[in-house]
């Protein structure tokens, strides 16, 4: 594909995305019309009412000025800054958007457009870019023409355009750092990898889900370096990262009472084991047992804590043992869905950080990763129905399930995935149409009086079995995988750059470079 006809289908790409998210965004956002709290719209535009108009020690404290039982800021710096940066442009648009007080629960159509407009504006400049460099730069035996198909189908995956640009967040923002992040590993950029991860942790904390997979990768990285001292290069890959966190918090450096707050803010463990019906494992046990009255907030913690440390140890230490490209994603997806099943103070719309990294390996695993992310739009449905978002959700799912298959006939690729056995395609079937008896049971039915969220409790229950069986498949992937197939690779690299050719007759090492 010539470099002007890349950028032309680059273009078509990225125009036919921005297209669909727009139309989704012409419908409502989380909590329109209801006050006194309404929804993630108005936490979005409270923080850029307060960021605005406070000084920034007081952006976290409790005060007159900052009632932070009304969406007090609960994110770490970045979201900081970047509501800091949206507020200033309101303010200069019409002052009475952020107006200090008056502006709680603002709404109006021109306020609307300039909020979906922000989201628009961080896909354009962080989240798409980063796709498409994933699967333009990283993929490798695939034309031009069928890396862009991935990330095409990739950027059309719905959970993350309906609760971005329906319910109304920023989870673009924090999944587009941590994309970079990947992108710079995976094309041997391990220092600009490591300030990407920290960026997008400093953004969400939702994103210490991806934490063990970068620190194991980047330590066994270092462990088997031969283009540098592996102690060297650990020395550099830390003090990158302190002077990274560093800079993000330097304004709350000075004051050790407010970096205690902010900390606080960003773990606020009274919230309790998880918020609404979300799909995880503890939702799940509450259905038969009251664990939440068992047992003491302490105990639920430690529990928690227990349960997805080790959880995650056998996907962490086998990375860290044979750390390569293709292990570094599939850990990645074990360790978002080990935190979104057993971690403490869980939402529903965590699983889009499971999500990002399966849509890395969609390509690969087209029928599995399909499945999963099609059952992972469908583990939000009660909050998409509250928020009246029930006719983009199907149209959403109907869309990327025709475009994966699209995009694995013939006409796409040269290497379409096998096709999976019959008994497998039947059980997808069986779980899409249970999923879809689901969703129309929850729109058309009242549930019994006395069990008012007896569809929410269904949804979570039947997803969280999904999410445990793809969390095992995902495993076996990981530790499936062979090791030796990054050597080859950065064999391959050696021999293009030096012209020079390894010796066949010695044995092959199996330590990546």
């Amino acid at each position: 594909m010539g470099t002007r006809n890349q950028f032309a289908d680059i273009i078509l790409v990225v125009v036919g995305v921005v297209l669909i998210r727009w139309a989704v965004s012409l419908n409502p956002y989380s909590g329109a019309d209801v006050p006194p709290m309404y929804g993630d719209y108005e936490a979005q535009r409270h923080w850029m009412e307060i960021t605005t108009n406070l000084p920034i020690e007081q952006w976290y404290m409790n005060s007159t000025d900052n009632d932070l039982l009304y969406w007090g800021l609960d994110y770490p710096p970045i979201t900081a800054y970047h509501s800091w940066l949206c507020g200033k442009v309101a303010d200069y648009i019409n002052p009475d958007w952020v107006a200090l007080k008056s502006s709680r629960g603002y709404e109006s159509s021109q306020h609307k457009l300039f909020m979906r407009y922000t989201v628009l504006v961080v896909d354009l400049l962080l989240y798409i870019p980063a796709i498409i460099a994933f699967f333009l730069w990283t993929l490798k035996d695939q034309t031009d023409g069928e890396k862009l198909v991935c990330a095409a189908v990739a950027l059309l995956y719905p959970g993350l355009a309906l609760i971005d640009h329906g319910h109304f967040q920023y989870n673009n923002a924090s999944l587009g750092f941590a994309l970079w992040a990947i992108v710079a590993l995976a094309t041997g950029h391990d220092l600009l990898g490591s300030i990407g991860f920290v960026l997008a942790l400093n953004y969400k904390q939702m994103e210490l889900y991806h934490a063990m997979p970068f620190f194991c990768y980047l330590l066994g990285r270092c462990f088997y370096s031969k283009d540098e001292n592996g102690f060297l290069k650990l020395i550099k890959i830390g003090v990158t990262v302190i002077i990274t966190f560093a800079l993000c918090w330097l304004p709350f450096l000075s004051d050790i009472d407010l970096l205690v707050q902010v900390v606080h803010r960003l773990f606020p463990f009274d919230r309790g084991l998880f918020e609404d019906k979300v799909s995880n494992i503890w939702c799940s046990l509450e259905v038969l047992f009251k664990i939440r009255r068992i047992l003491s907030q302490q105990s639920l913690v430690q529990l928690s804590l227990a349960t997805t440390v080790g959880c995650l140890l056998p996907s962490s230490v086998e990375l860290l043992l044979r750390p390569n490209v293709q292990k570094f994603k599939l850990a990645l997806v074990n360790s978002s869905l080990i935190f979104f099943l057993f971690s403490y103070q869980v939402h529903e719309k965590s699983i889009l950080i499971a999500a990002l990294p399966v849509c890395l390996i969609l390509h690969q695993y087209s029928f599995g990763c399909t499945w999963f992310l099609l059952v992972s739009t469908f583990s939000m449905l009660p909050l998409l129905i509250k928020d009246g978002l029930i006719l983009p959700y199907a149209a959403l799912c109907l869309l990327f399930y025709l475009a994966v298959n699209v995009s694995q006939s013939e006409w796409f690729t040269s290497k379409p995935n096998p096709s999976p056995h019959i008994v497998i395609q039947l059980l997808f079937w069986a779980s899409m149409c249970g999923a879809t008896l689901l969703s129309a049971a929850s729109v058309t039915m009242t549930p019994p009086a006395r069990y008012p969220d007896l569809f929410p409790v269904l949804v979570s229950v039947y997803s969280c079995g999904h999410f445990v069986l793809f969390l095992i498949w995902f495993h076996y992937l990981q530790f499936t995988t062979p090791w030796s197939s990054e050597v080859k690779v950065q064999q391959r690299k050696f021999e293009a750059h030096t012209g020079v050719k390894k010796s066949k007759g010695k044995k092959k090492s199996h330590k990546v470079e």
